[in-house]
């Protein structure tokens, strides 16, 4: 959809998706549940002009309706992380991670010390992470400014690959993901984070109320499983 550099990465990354998902508060449903919804953060940045407007559907100069992403794109969406991930924090991580990320801060704040800010370590809050598969980039740069493993990342990775970009829905193929690999262990956590233009970040933490058994799981995985991961070169030759 259009023709301007501008539109040519939406049209390449995003494809069609989608998931249903059924939520109940009964308690009676609690035994045949899989997974328990503990947090939800949203973030909107929508206040702030260059948020609001790096991600835009508009027409190109032959009248066709396409989606625009701005250079400011990464920034806007690092920036809507950050916050999102200072409000889930004191939600999710052990209070000596607290500490040290306030501490830093405090230092950082008060007594103008020169200390780089403090990342915590969220894989000790979780133990499944679903990243909005809305690009290498993206997934780069979480995998490097949250620290996390080729094993956590997996799941986004594959995703991205097999799928394409899916908007929201990426994080359930993702989760299907770790389900058919059966990953998912009782009392597990995982944290889904996806972002929208707007612009916004949001997350959700699941706890699994049961190991989860692949054998019994339908979803798009499971007749091709045990061919990922696969390779993913970072330039595909033609």
């Amino acid at each position: 959809f259009g023709n301007d550099r501008s539109k040519l990465v939406s049209n390449c990354l995003f494809r069609m998706g989608g998931a249903a998902i059924l939520l109940s508060n009964k308690r009676s449903d609690r035994r045949r549940s899989k997974y328990e919804l503990v947090h939800t953060v949203r973030t909107h940045k929508g206040a702030d002009d260059k948020c609001f407007s790096c991600v835009t559907q508009e027409e190109d100069s032959a009248g066709k309706v396409g989606v625009t992403l701005s250079k400011d794109l990464m920034a806007v969406a690092g920036d809507a992380l950050k916050t999102n991930i200072t409000t889930l924090g004191p939600l999710v991580l052990p209070m000596s991670e607290q500490l040290l990320f306030f501490g830093t801060l405090v230092g950082k704040k008060l007594f103008k010390m020169k200390v780089k800010p403090y990342i915590p370590d969220f894989k000790l809050a979780f133990e499944h992470f679903c990243i909005h598969a809305g690009g290498r980039a993206v997934l780069d740069e979480l995998e490097k400014n949250l620290q996390l493993s080729e094993w956590h990342m997996e799941p986004s990775r594959m995703t991205l690959y097999r799928f394409g970009n899916t908007s929201s829905s990426s994080l359930w193929y993702e989760l299907a993901y770790s389900e058919a690999k059966g990953r998912i262990r009782k009392g597990d956590r995982t944290w889904q984070i996806a972002f929208g233009s707007g612009f916004k970040c949001n997350s959700a933490v699941w706890k699994a109320l049961r190991t989860v058994n692949p054998a019994k799981e339908k979803n798009p995985w499971m007749d091709e499983i045990d061919r990922f991961p696969v390779d993913v070169p970072r330039v595909s030759s033609i």
